[in-house]
């Protein structure tokens, strides 16, 4: 079966018209394939046009704050990419005078870059005969090729990686690999499929065979935790509210929230309101609280939290409170700036 002429092919007819594409150098492109990791292209394309005004080259993402980079991040998701972004650009623009490495082996030192995209950033902007792997990989090669490895199985990266490998053209890297993305992207989706139009149709085994919908196949699930969380939202006489940045690890990392009260398990509000009135963070005891809304679930990959929010009012000054105007300059979680863009509109 020939596959990379025709599909090579089908990508130039039907690629979209995406920014990074037209752009030289490798920081388009190492800034896009970035904020595309678990994010899809029609989400991630208003952030790319926003940090490509706000930061043109590497040095100017360099030479800002990781607020500013929080900021213009938030709602994206997936913190740590803001952060190890942002480390990125100090390194290559201070220690390698804002060039990036120019293979597949010097992009994966580099942090917040694994080997998918070194590859695609190798492949795409130098030409290295080096195959992406990715979702979209393993569903287009599963499915076109009749592999029923268990994608996340330990054996199951090599193996994907090695077949794309022997399809990839001499001298076309970029246009393959795009192609290969792009393909998955467009033409073989996860779901209903429209495998009537598809360029393999008459040679895909999982098409002639009846097993578009089994295939790739997946067999490890991952683990859900729950958390509770109840945030205490202070509004002292002028309105001025307190805030916390998180600094432990995890999510959410130097992000800022609202005063938190995490319990182990889901807690009546009879009990939440106990451990409220508890509380010693604000240096007094708070007296006169209401909960705001019912339980907000914000979903995340591996955990799910539930959200209360409290109102704490107080008829007196608080030292370290910040007016609304202030609070909505810091980079929140997004659970936390919707919260404040309908809450403050509201009261």
């Amino acid at each position: 079966m020939e596959f990379s002429k025709p599909l090579i092919h089908w990508y130039l007819q039907n690629k979209r018209d995406l920014p990074w594409r037209k752009m030289p150098g490798a920081y388009p492109v190492w800034l896009s394939e970035i904020m595309l990791q678990q994010t899809r292209v029609a989400q991630g394309l208003p952030y790319f046009l926003r940090f490509m005004e706000a930061f043109p080259t590497v040095h100017d993402m360099a030479a800002a704050p990781e607020e500013q980079v929080l900021k213009l991040w938030q709602g994206l998701g997936y913190y740590s990419r803001a952060r190890n972004l942002h480390a990125t650009a100090k390194l290559v623009a201070f220690e390698m005078n804002g060039n990036f490495p120019d293979s597949y082996a010097g992009l994966l030192k580099l942090k917040g870059v694994g080997d998918y995209t070194a590859a695609a950033i190798a492949s795409i902007s130098y030409g290295e005969a080096v195959p992406v792997v990715d979702g979209n990989v393993y569903r287009v090669l599963s499915r076109v090729f009749g592999i029923d490895t268990d994608i996340s199985s330990g054996g199951a990266k090599k193996q994907f990686t090695e077949l794309a490998a022997s399809l990839m053209p001499k001298g076309q890297a970029s246009e393959f690999n795009q192609a290969m993305m792009e393909f998955g992207a467009l033409q073989c989706v996860p779901k209903s499929p429209d495998c009537g139009k598809c360029i393999f149709n008459k040679d895909c085994v999982a098409f002639t065979t009846g097993r578009v919908a089994e295939l790739p196949v997946k067999l490890k699930k991952t683990k859900v935790t729950n958390r509770f969380f109840n945030y205490l939202v202070l509004k002292d006489n002028r309105g001025f509210s307190m805030l916390q940045k998180r600094t432990a690890k995890g999510i959410w990392h130097n992000l800022y929230e609202f005063p938190l009260i995490e319990t182990e398990t889901a807690v009546s509000e009879d009990k939440a309101l106990s451990l409220i009135r508890d509380y010693k963070g604000f240096g007094f005891a708070p007296k006169d609280i209401t909960l705001i809304a019912d339980t907000v679930v914000h979903k995340l990959s591996h955990q799910h939290l539930h959200i209360r929010f409290w109102k704490i009012s107080v008829d007196f000054e608080v030292v370290d409170a910040i007016s609304e105007n202030a609070l909505k300059a810091y980079p929140f979680p997004v659970v936390i700036h919707n919260f404040i863009e309908k809450y403050w509109s509201e009261h």
